[in-house]
């Protein structure tokens, strides 16, 4: 796989958090609402979450405390909740800008959601690596974790 081309267990833990199921290209949406909630499905839809209603209700609780739209097109929308059943990453790249609460007041085209329970230390740990990761990556949209990620989709949606 790509993401192994680093090299090191950092990667290997990055690639263990990180599920191609929940990695959506293409998508469409019609507002924040909406994209956190298709999101949501997907997690859903692999085992991830357990009720989407109340993740999403629970990842707003969040979203009043701040701004999750980080500039350059990117929002990483998260927070804790009872109805995650495995620590993940829903990443989704939409076709055109979604209107975000935003650092550099621009729309957003890739979400980050993560999903995290509240009383898992272990999850929260793996959720840091992949912030790491972003973090070196962030503000270029076109970098090449965001490569990868979509290498990393396209690959599997192949088999």
């Amino acid at each position: 796989m790509q993401f192994k081309e680093k090299g090191g267990r950092f990667m290997e833990q990055i690639d263990e958090v990180l599920d191609p199921r929940l990695i959506k290209l293409n998508l469409n949406a019609s507002s924040k609402r909406d994209a956190i909630t298709q999101l949501s499905e997907t997690l859903k839809d692999a085992d991830y979450i357990n009720d989407v209603p109340s993740f999403v209700k629970d990842i707003y609780l969040r979203e009043k405390e701040g701004i999750t739209g980080i500039g350059d097109g990117i929002a990483i929308p998260h927070g804790k909740s009872d109805y995650v059943t495995k620590v993940g990453v829903a990443i989704g790249v939409f076709n055109k800008p979604i209107e975000w609460e935003t650092l550099d007041d621009e729309g957003v085209t890739v979400v980050i959601l993560f999903a995290v329970s509240n009383d898992t230390e272990s999850a929260r740990n793996q959720l840091k690596l992949v912030a790491v990761e972003l973090g070196h990556h962030i503000f270029d949209p076109c970098s090449k974790f965001i490569a990868n990620l979509i290498g990393l989709t396209l690959e599997f949606s192949q088999n």
